[in-house]
C-alpha cells in the first residue's frame, strides 16, 4: 500500500506571512491539526501544527502570578516565524510501512504529500486509523473486484475477517496465487492476505 492510496486532498494551507491568528482559525474551522506551509507556487517549505500555534501565546494570569512587570517580548506574529521544517513532504508512492515509521521516530501526526516539489495531498494518523476500520464486507468487495480481471468471475471465493483476507482459488496455480495474494494486500485496509486452493483449508 502506498502514501498515494490513503492520503487526503491538501483542502487548506497557509503561507508564511499567514497570521498566527489566522492560522489558528483555519487549524479549527477545518478540524485539522496541521496546516502545511507552501509558497506562491506550491512548494512546501514546512508545516506548523496547533503546538507551534500556542506555543509562547499565553500570558499569565496577572491575578495570580508575581510577575508584576509581564512580558516585555511579542511571540512570533506570523507562521513563517514559528513554522517546523523538519518534514517538508513525502514522497505519493512511499510504502505506508515507511510513513508509519516516519510518523512513530519523529512523532508527528501529519506529513505533507509532494510530487514533483508540490503539494498534492496531506497524510495524517486519523487517515491511517479510517483505512485501518474499513469495512470487511467492503474490502471483500473489493478484493472480488480486482481478482476479477485475474482467471474471472466465479474463480476466486474471498473473506475477510478483522482485515486478515483468505482467498481460495478453483484452480491449482501458485503463480496465480501469489498474484492474487499481492493484489489484495495492496487494498487498503487489508492486513494480510493468505491463498489456498479449493478443499485444501
Amino acid at each position: 500500500m502506498r502514501v498515494r492510496d490513503v492520503m487526503s486532498e491538501p483542502g487548506v494551507v497557509a503561507r508564511a506571512d499567514t497570521p498566527v491568528k489566522t492560522a489558528a482559525g483555519l487549524l479549527v474551522e477545518h478540524g485539522v491539526t496541521a496546516l502545511p506551509v507552501v509558497d506562491s507556487e506550491d512548494h512546501v517549505l514546512g508545516e506548523v501544527t496547533e503546538l507551534d500555534l500556542v506555543r509562547d501565546r499565553f500570558p499569565r494570569d496577572p491575578r495570580y502570578s508575581s510577575d508584576a512587570e509581564g512580558r516585555a517580548d511579542l511571540p512570533p506574529g506570523v507562521v513563517g516565524e514559528l513554522m517546523s521544517p523538519r518534514i517538508t513532504g513525502i514522497d505519493p508512492e512511499t510504502d505506508v510501512t515507511d510513513l508509519v515509521k516516519v510518523l512513530l521516530e519523529e512523532r508527528i501526526r501529519s506529513v505533507p504529500v509532494v510530487e514533483d516539489g508540490r503539494l498534492i495531498g496531506m497524510v495524517t494518523g486519523r487517515d491511517l486509523v479510517r483505512t485501518l476500520a474499513r469495512n470487511d464486507d467492503l474490502l471483500a468487495r473489493e478484493i472480488s473486484y480486482r481478482l476479477s480481471f485475474l482467471g474471472g468471475q466465479g474463480r476466486w471465493t474471498v473473506r475477510v475477517h478483522e482485515g486478515t483476507a483468505v482467498i481460495t482459488d478453483e484452480f491449482d496455480s501458485a503463480e496465480d496465487r501469489h498474484v492474487a495474494r499481492v493484489l489484495a494486500e495492496s487494498v487498503p485496509g487489508v492486513l494480510r492476505a493468505r491463498c489456498a486452493v479449493a478443499g485444501s483449508e
